[in-house]
């Protein structure tokens, strides 16, 4: 199964996100938005979900319009607490075939076992992570294991759900942005500067996110933007401002389904997608970006 995984610190900042191969685009931002959730209300997303339903309209519509990084309030995302109790981060999965169901093609039904009972792989994989017992959060497993495959079997056991599994294979393109996020971190922590980082692919849609301990909040979603800036024109993020000037950057901005920037620090990857990196002045982000993409 394939997705993407986010991890959002307890100030509502991207600590880290990964999307392997083949997920789809979209969820990325919905891990990040379920994880947000977790983190800044102190509480599973599910049970956040739960009390906005219960909302007036007009009050629901004013929660997301002071906390748009909660516009996908699905159940999923689970709180990290340290040893004291306080939550200090949240964690959530989505993609194109990590979601609550069971029913997906190729499925291994053992591994969607935990504790003796059915589990769904999106909930399966957040509790393995955060090293929890399994507990759905979407609503009946039995029901769905049911309707995919019949009788859930007496002789089942414990099932394999929670196994250490194998380590990931297959993750050309996951890796690639792995190592050059991991370079790109390197060469900052080098410089004595403080940094995040994105690595899109050529549609803009995030494959890494890393944000370094202390760099400022901006830089997350700063790197993001101008990655995905240098991916889809093809140029350095740099270069927007001067090809679309005053109004036409304005409906241009408006014209796409993602933000974009035009400062510097956003690289092109020919035929793969872009880097960005943000923190620090705008011209030593292009500097490490353009050592990182060469």
């Amino acid at each position: 199964m394939r997705g993407a995984i986010a991890v959002v610190g307890g100030s509502g900042v991207l600590v880290s996100a990964s999307r392997m191969d083949g997920a789809g685009a979209g969820g990325m931002g919905r891990a990040r938005s379920k994880a947000w959730i977790a983190a800044t209300q102190k509480m599973r997303s599910q049970e956040h979900l739960r009390r906005m339903a219960t909302l007036p309209a007009p009050m629901e519509r004013g929660f997301v319009g002071v906390s748009p990084e909660a516009i996908f309030p699905g159940a999923g995302g689970m709180p990290i607490a340290r040893d004291d109790g306080e939550i200090e981060a949240g964690m959530a999965a989505s993609g194109s075939t990590v979601g609550p169901f069971v029913d997906y093609p190729g499925a291994v039904k053992a591994k969607l076992i935990a504790n003796g009972q059915p589990a769904n792989c999106e909930d399966l994989l957040v509790h393995y992570a955060i090293e929890q017992p399994y507990a759905g959060q979407h609503g009946d497993d039995m029901e769905r294991w049911v309707n995919a495959y019949g009788e859930f079997p007496a002789e089942a056991g414990e099932g394999r759900g929670m196994a250490d599994p194998p380590a990931p294979s297959q993750q050309q393109e996951l890796d690639w942005a792995l190592s050059l996020a991991d370079r790109a971190l390197a060469e900052a922590a080098q410089r004595g500067l403080r940094i995040a980082v994105a690595i899109v692919d050529q549609r803009g849609d995030p494959i890494q996110q890393d944000w370094m301990n202390g760099a400022p909040t901006a830089a997350v979603n700063v790197a993001q933007a101008i990655a995905a800036t240098a991916a889809t024109f093809q140029i350095r993020s740099g270069e927007l401002a001067e090809r679309f000037i005053g109004a036409d950057l304005d409906l241009l901005a408006r014209s796409l389904p993602f933000p974009v920037l035009g400062v510097d620090g956003g690289v092109p990857i020919e035929t793969a997608g872009g880097i960005g990196i943000a923190g620090p002045d705008p011209a030593l982000c292009a500097e490490i970006a353009a050592a990182i993409a060469a």
